[in-house]
């Protein structure tokens, strides 16, 4: 079994909930958003080569997989530029808020999250 097949085999382990994933789909991607704005506030130089080694990740795991996430990135990275000044302070409650979610899906699927056992 591929690396990536495996990965996605473990996570699915602790995202059965209908709602708990539901609840995922939209959190995790504006967990990785706001991760990438606070790190962009900082430097965008930095946020690029933060770009540049999660690409070379999924080019490990899939090439597919790689292609499809540079295209989600590269949109995430373009409505980071439409925030101006008020890039750092969005990220930061997007950030609270997205983790939040994250855990009221754990509560509702009755499973810690995976990372806790990684």
């Amino acid at each position: 079994m591929r690396r990536v097949d495996r990965l996605f085999e473990n996570y699915g382990l602790y995202h059965q909930d209908p709602i708990n994933k539901a609840i995922h789909w939209i959190c995790v991607p504006l967990i990785v958003w706001s991760v990438l704005g606070m790190v962009w506030a900082a430097s965008p130089l930095a946020a690029c080569a933060a770009i540049a080694a999660m690409i070379l990740f999924y080019l490990f795991l899939s090439v597919p997989l790689a292609f499809g996430m540079l295209a989600v990135v590269a949109t995430m990275a373009w409505a980071l530029t439409l925030l101006g000044d008020r890039l750092l302070m969005v990220s930061l409650v997007t950030f609270a808020a997205a983790w939040v979610g994250q855990f009221i899906g754990h509560v509702i699927e009755g499973r810690k999250p995976a990372f806790v056992d990684d």
